[in-house]
C-alpha cells in the first residue's frame, strides 16, 4: 500500500531532482531537495486537515484531489500565483510580470516580499477561521478538555468565530501592520489598509467556500437520513452511523468540498512560497522544489484516509487544528517580524506529535480496560 500511495511521489521526486541536476547542476539539485523538505515540514498539519475532509469524499473525488489538485497546487500556487501577486501589487501587465519573474530574480523577490503583508493577512485569517470553527464546536472527543469544554460552550454563539477573527484582524492592522519594515532598505511603511482589505478577503472566502460545501454536505446527510427512514437503505446500518463519509460525498457537495480543500492548501502554501526566498529567488527552482513537497503532502493525505489513521488516533485532528491556529498567528506576526520557517515547522510537528502520543495512550488504556469504544471520561481526558 505504501508504494501504491507514494509511488507517484517517488517517481516525481526522482524525475524532479534529475531535471534540477541537468538544468542547474549539483547546486540546483541541492536547492530543490531542501525546498522539498521545507514544504513537507511546514505542511504536515495540512495533510492531517486534508485527510479529515477527504475521507468524506468518494474515491473519484479523492483521485481528482490527487491528480487535478496537485496540478493546481504545483503550477497554480507555486508558479502562477506569485506572478499574479507581482502583477497586481506592482501594477504590471501579465507578460511583463512573467518577464520579471524569469529575467530579474532580485526584483521579483522584492515585489513578492513587498506583497507579503497582504498574503499573510489573507492566509492568516482564513486559517484562523478553520481553527476557531473547530475549537468552538462541541465534540464528543476532546483532547484538552480543560480548554475545549468552556470554548465549546462559548461556541453556542453562532457568529463568535467571525467576531473573534475580525477582532484579531483589527488588532493586527493597528499594531504590526502600521510599521512594516521596507524590504532591502531602511524605514517602515504603513500597511494597515492593505492588511484589513486582504484579511476581510480571506474571511469572505472562507465563509463562501466553507459555507457552500457545508450546506451541500448537510443536505446530503439529510437525504440519506430520509432514505434510511423510508427503508431504502435498511441493509446498511453502518452508513447511517457514519454519515456520508462511508459512501463518500459526490456531485456538488464533493465539488465545493474540493474547492474548500484547494483554498486550504493555498493558505498553507503562502508561508512556504515566502520562506523559499531565503533559499533561492529562481521561480522555477522554487516551483519544482515546493511542488515535489506538495506531492508528498497529497500522497500522505490519501495514505491517512486509506489507513483510517484519523479514526485510530482520534486526537490527531485536534493537534493539526491547534497547529493551524499557531500558523495563523505566526502568519499575522510575520507582517512585521521575521520568524524562521524552522520555528513554524517545529511548532506544527510538536503539536501533532503530542496529539499522536495522547492518542496512543488513550488506545492503550482502552485496550487495558477491554472497552473498544472508550469510556466517556477517557474520551474527554486528553493530555
Amino acid at each position: 500500500m505504501l508504494l501504491k500511495t507514494f509511488g507517484w511521489s517517488f517517481a516525481i521526486t526522482a524525475a524532479g531532482l534529475a531535471l534540477a541536476g541537468v538544468l542547474w547542476g549539483w547546486q540546483g539539485l541541492a536547492i530543490v531537495a531542501i525546498l522539498s523538505v521545507l514544504e513537507i515540514s511546514l505542511s504536515f498539519d495540512n495533510a492531517v486537515i486534508n485527510a479529515g475532509i477527504l475521507r468524506k469524499m468518494n474515491p473519484f473525488w479523492q483521485r481528482i484531489f490527487l491528480t487535478v489538485g496537485i496540478l493546481i497546487a504545483v503550477f497554480g500556487m507555486r508558479l502562477v500565483f506569485p506572478v499574479v501577486i507581482v502583477a497586481i501589487t506592482a501594477k504590471l501587465g501579465p507578460i511583463e510580470a512573467v518577464k520579471v519573474a524569469i529575467q530579474d530574480h532580485d526584483r521579483y523577490e522584492q515585489l513578492v516580499t513587498s506583497a507579503h503583508p497582504a498574503i499573510a493577512a489573507f492566509g492568516g485569517i482564513f486559517l484562523l477561521m478553520i481553527f476557531l470553527d473547530f475549537i468552538f464546536e462541541d465534540r464528543d472527543i476532546k483532547w484538552l478538555a480543560w480548554l475545549e469544554k468552556p470554548l465549546a460552550r462559548l461556541g453556542k454563539l453562532e457568529t463568535l468565530s467571525t467576531v473573534v477573527a475580525l477582532v484579531v484582524l483589527l488588532i493586527a492592522a493597528t499594531t504590526v501592520a502600521t510599521t512594516v519594515p521596507v524590504h532591502g532598505g531602511e524605514g517602515t511603511v504603513d500597511k494597515a489598509a492593505t492588511v484589513l482589505l486582504a484579511g476581510i478577503g480571506g474571511l469572505v472566502t472562507y465563509l463562501i467556500v466553507g459555507g457552500i460545501s457545508g450546506f451541500f454536505e448537510d443536505r446530503l446527510e439529510e437525504d440519506e437520513e430520509e432514505e434510511d427512514e423510508d427503508g431504502v437503505q435498511d441493509a446498511a446500518p453502518a452508513k447511517k452511523d457514519k454519515g456520508p463519509s462511508v459512501v463518500g460525498l459526490a456531485g456538488k457537495a464533493a465539488f465545493f468540498m474540493f474547492l474548500y480543500l484547494e483554498v486550504i492548501d493555498a493558505s498553507f502554501s503562502f508561508d512556504g512560497v515566502i520562506g523559499a526566498f531565503a533559499i533561492t529567488n529562481d521561480i522555477f527552482e522554487m516551483a519544482l522544489g515546493l511542488g515535489i513537497g506538495a506531492m508528498y503532502i497529497r500522497s500522505l493525505t490519501v495514505f491517512l484516509v486509506r489507513k483510517g489513521t484519523l479514526d485510530d488516533y482520534v486526537y490527531l485532528e485536534h493537534g493539526a487544528h491547534y497547529a493551524i491556529g499557531a500558523l495563523a498567528v505566526i502568519l499575522l506576526a510575520t507582517i512585521k517580524y521575521e520568524i524562521p520557517e524552522v520555528v513554524t515547522g517545529l511548532i506544527g510537528v510538536l503539536l501533532i506529535g503530542l496529539s499522536f502520543l495522547s492518542s496512543v495512550i488513550r488506545n492503550r488504556r482502552e485496550a487495558g480496560t477491554g472497552d473498544g469504544s472508550g469510556s466517556k471520561a477517557e474520551v474527554s481526558s486528553g493530555v
